[in-house]
């Protein structure tokens, strides 16, 4: 990617954060969302959301161009929902995937939620999964179809920096992000494709709308897409982050990426060409070592030291964070990450001191010390 010609105005920027309520127990997965969504303060329960599954929370931020901003709202969000969570007798916990078990697979009882249930049957009650998705704001629909086809190449990138759920069943799963290699099942889920223009997405919808991979238009769930809610392309391959910090973080480098695929827009510059096999082997290697080995390049077919990709990436976008402000945070917190590790290293180490998954849980429950630092 190309830096930006001009300083452009502020790009928005919100996040919506998914939580596992656990049982402090036994730490297997509590059907209470909806009475921790009533116990929200009424000034935030706009912000909180009903999802899929009853052991999930999801909260929403305002929109925001300032990351500092972003950083307060992700805070007050995540006190008030483990606070509200605590009352019910469970905890708010920031891990990406079921790490024990789910016993209770229902599912929120919404025409929409009844309607996917019966038409992708057991894959609709998988355990639980959380991911962070992050909202760019851009012009229009059309521009955030261009602008998702350029990110393609980079958000195996932006998994592996994100990977916090090693965890399923009691054990670890040998992957860094058990979330990212369950959601395959998932016929709609992937890298998006390369498409050129509005009508070229359009059509690929309807193709597998037709197919009945997807149920609907809804069921885009593509790693990036343009929101058919908001003015917004959003970029949902993040697993859920295990503090504010590593969720600021991939905001920051979400919308860096953005703001740099819309220079390159106005600059008339073509959308790289990846092949879709080395697109998703790439991020089937995000998903199973995160940081901590090597990745796919998917420009090239080769795999390279996971930390030379993010570099790559960082220098991609070192003008796009300059003009945005972003430069010094976002630094900042890259190198915390390579001092600390990855959400799925620092539960590893807690689990290597202790041997005790309910020490990780706990270190990942919102509101705790960070013992996974």
């Amino acid at each position: 990617m190309s830096p930006p010609s001009r300083r452009p105005p502020p790009l928005t920027v919100g996040v919506e954060e998914e939580f596992l309520l656990l049982d402090p127990s036994t730490w297997r997965n509590a059907p209470h969302s909806a009475a921790v969504l009533a116990g929200l303060p009424e000034e935030l329960r706009r912000h909180g959301r009903v999802e899929f599954r009853r052991s999930m929370v999801e909260m929403v931020t305002p929109v925001c161009t300032d990351l500092r901003d972003l950083h307060c709202h992700l805070a007050r969000h995540r006190s008030a929902a483990a606070e509200a969570a605590t009352r019910t007798g469970t905890r708010l916990v920031a891990v990406g995937a079921t790490p024990i078990a789910e016993p209770d697979l229902g599912i929120n009882d919404t025409p929409r939620f009844r309607a996917i249930a019966r038409h992708y049957g057991p894959i609709a009650h998988d355990p639980a999964v959380c991911g962070c998705h992050v909202h760019v704001g851009v012009a229009d629909r059309a521009l955030a179809v261009q602008v998702c086809t350029r990110l393609r190449p980079w958000l195996p990138v932006v998994q592996a920096i994100s990977v916090n759920s090693p965890w399923y069943g009691g054990s670890d799963t040998g992957h860094a992000s058990w979330r990212g290699i369950q959601l395959e099942r998932w016929p709609s889920l992937g890298p998006p494709p390369h498409v050129e223009s509005i009508a070229d997405y359009d059509a690929a919808v309807e193709a597998l709308v037709a197919s009945g991979a997807m149920l609907d238009r809804s069921m885009v769930l593509w790693y990036a897409r343009p929101s058919d809610t908001y003015p917004t392309v959003e970029i949902r391959t993040a697993d859920v982050a295990p503090t504010v910090e590593d969720a600021v973080l991939i905001a920051g480098l979400v919308r860096a990426l953005v703001l740099s695929a819309l220079d390159d827009i106005a600059a008339d510059r073509p959308a790289p060409r990846v092949a879709e096999h080395l697109l998703r082997a790439a991020h089937w290697n995000a998903a199973h070592a995160g940081l901590a080995g090597t990745l796919l390049d998917p420009r090239d077919g080769r795999a390279r030291p996971a930390w030379d990709l993010v570099d790559e990436l960082c220098a991609a976008v070192k003008p796009a964070l300059s003009c945005l402000g972003d430069e010094e945070l976002v630094h900042a917190s890259l190198a915390r990450l390579r001092r600390d590790g990855t959400g799925a290293e620092r539960q590893r180490r807690v689990y290597d001191c202790t041997r005790d998954i309910g020490a990780v849980l706990t270190a990942l429950t919102v509101g705790s010390a960070d013992a996974t630092s």
